[in-house]
């Protein structure tokens, strides 16, 4: 029996990088996995892989920009498996609703734009909101896991990052609020503080050659992390028992780039 035996997990932007990394092994663990992403071919390929790999999955298209999708797909969930014990917040847009970008493009603070900064928070803090809105009702009656994600972007205040470092910060009020809130519930809330190599951080270090290589000289460990090989254990340890006994917390995994 995997650590995860039986659980059912959602995992949001879970088409690629540290989502798609996340269902893939939540799933070899046991877990019944929710692929949801708003990308109907990529929510279909990973579906595919895990299905491939003997495991349980159901994919959902969803784009977290909209509160019905987000409620909608937990309700397919709980059609599907009965109940939600684990719900991962990775999805964020970048850009804007009617141009999304891969990631951030930096620009000074007095040139942010107002379109951008509603969708990044409404793709970021307020998505996570909802998310975590949806699946209370069935936590609370059993207790859960949830997982949000911050960013050493926001901790640090890179510059040119504004809306992105604003959201990010703001998650991390929210995961603090409902550890505190739903702890009575036996529910666990927790951030990831990530620096490990995906898509969005390849688009990132495009648009800021220098400043990101500075960012990887800094780590003592002397390389970037792989999202499943590297990630995976710690995103199955929050959801499991590790997470009993941890909430309100940020976890850092950056090889040791930035230690609070």
């Amino acid at each position: 029996m995997g650590d995860l035996e039986g659980k059912v997990a959602i995992v949001t932007g879970a088409g690629r990088g540290i989502g798609k990394a996340t269902a893939k092994v939540y799933a070899r663990e046991g877990a019944k996995v929710v692929v949801a992403s708003r990308t109907a071919a990529t929510v279909q390929s990973v579906t595919a892989e895990i299905i491939a790999e003997g495991n349980i999955a159901l994919g959902v298209v969803a784009d977290v920009s909209s509160k019905e999708d987000i409620f909608r797909m937990v309700a397919e969930t709980v059609q599907q498996f009965g109940t939600v014990d684990i719900l991962v917040n990775n999805a964020q847009g970048f850009g804007t609703a009617a141009k999304p970008r891969g990631s951030t493009i930096p620009t000074p603070m007095e040139d942010t734009d107002d379109e951008e900064w509603e969708y990044t928070f409404r793709t970021g803090a307020t998505a996570t909101l909802w998310a975590m809105q949806a699946v209370f009702p069935y936590m609370k009656e059993h207790g859960g896991r949830i997982i949000n994600f911050s960013s050493g972007s926001g901790m640090e205040g890179f510059p040119g990052n504004t809306p992105y470092n604003a959201t990010k910060e703001a998650i991390r009020a929210l995961t603090r609020t409902a550890a505190r809130e739903w702890g009575k519930y036996a529910i666990s809330v927790n951030t990831v503080n990530p620096s490990l190599r995906t898509d969005a951080w390849e688009n990132w270090e495009a648009s800021n050659q220098e400043f990101v290589q500075g960012l990887k000289d800094k780590m003592p460990l002397g390389f970037l992390g792989d999202p499943e090989e590297h990630g995976g254990p710690w995103m199955v340890w929050l959801a499991g028992k590790g997470g009993d006994y941890v909430t309100g917390m940020t976890i850092f995994l950056n090889g040791g780039r930035y230690m609070p």
